[in-house]
């Protein structure tokens, strides 16, 4: 039986918040490979795309088309258990 983490790096928010915690330094059992608290949250590539492609308009055009309410339905590692906020 494999785990999900098998195969794959550590998420870089996860190891960014990892380093804040020891004092801006990265712990040493953060390595290359993913534990269960630094794999990366499950997502669908779909609701990845929309959010970055509102993003990248808002960042083009000015214009809102909705990014925050994009971003918002990803899930946020910053929030308890990677749930979303809303």
């Amino acid at each position: 039986m494999t785990s999900k983490t098998d195969g794959q790096q550590p998420e870089a928010l996860a190891t960014f918040a990892a380093a804040a915690r020891a004092d801006g330094e990265k712990p040493r059992d953060v390595g290359l490979t993913a534990t269960a608290e630094t794999s990366p949250i499950p997502t669908s590539s779909e609701a990845k795309d929309e959010a970055a492609t509102k993003v990248l308009q808002r960042g083009a055009t000015g214009e809102d088309r909705g990014v925050d309410a994009a971003v918002d339905r990803l899930p946020d590692r910053t929030t308890e258990a990677g749930k979303t906020t809303r």
